[in-house]
């Protein structure tokens, strides 16, 4: 039997989720968080054979929280599942340590088929994560300028050219208005952007967030 504790801030997602499992007889929810302090004192007390992480969490990002958990427990399988595209997250994903980067909206059709991979040994990517991937890897040998942001600079950038005000944005990210602000500085001056346009700008043409096709 494979054991699942399941990490989200929403109450629904989480039951939805455990619902969605209960058909596959060899897994198991045995446990729930909704914060990501709540999700480490729960792997440090009992045994899980794999996490399903989401990113947004009220007191931690999620890339944070699957960071401090691969470092404590290398061996433990975690799947992120998300409200946001491969494109956003994916490869930081990956390069934390998971085994594999969903995204809700397509998750009822490919957890399952996810779960089985990642409990097998092998990292499940989709095919929009596999081209990020090779984009990467064939792409300029120079270190693109969101890669050296952190992952509360780089949601903010992403969440900003998405449209979302910054209340909108606060709110998302479960931060006060001021921090939000903090963050959004910072990431213009590391990315040497003089504005909000020019930064929202170099998101869309770096495909960091989702087209309006």
């Amino acid at each position: 039997m494979i054991k699942i504790l399941v990490v989200d801030d929403h109450a629904l997602i989480r039951k939805g989720l455990k619902q969605l499992l209960e058909d596959s007889p060899n897994l198991q929810v045995t446990g729930e968080a909704a914060s990501g302090n709540e999700a480490i004192t729960r792997v440090r007390a009992e045994h899980f054979d794999l996490l399903l992480l989401d990113i947004n969490l009220p007191d931690k990002h999620g890339i944070e929280v699957l960071k401090q958990l691969k470092s404590e427990q290398p061996e433990l399988k975690i799947i992120v599942l998300s409200m946001y595209p491969e494109e956003q997250y994916g490869v930081r994903a990956l390069k934390a340590g998971a085994m594999g980067y969903l995204n809700k909206q397509s998750a009822s059709d490919t957890l399952i088929t996810a779960i089985s991979q990642v409990v097998s040994g092998k990292k499940y990517i989709s095919e929009t994560l596999a081209e990020q991937l090779l984009n990467n890897l064939i792409g300029e040998s120079q270190e693109l300028m969101h890669q050296s942001l952190s992952n509360r600079e780089y949601q903010t950038l992403c969440l900003m050219a998405s449209g979302k005000s910054l209340s909108e944005i606060s709110t998302i990210m479960t931060l006060s208005p001021k921090t939000v602000s903090v963050y959004r500085n910072r990431m213009l001056a590391k990315m040497g952007f003089a504005n909000n346009a020019e930064a929202m700008h170099y998101a869309i043409s770096h495909h960091l967030i989702e087209s309006e096709d």
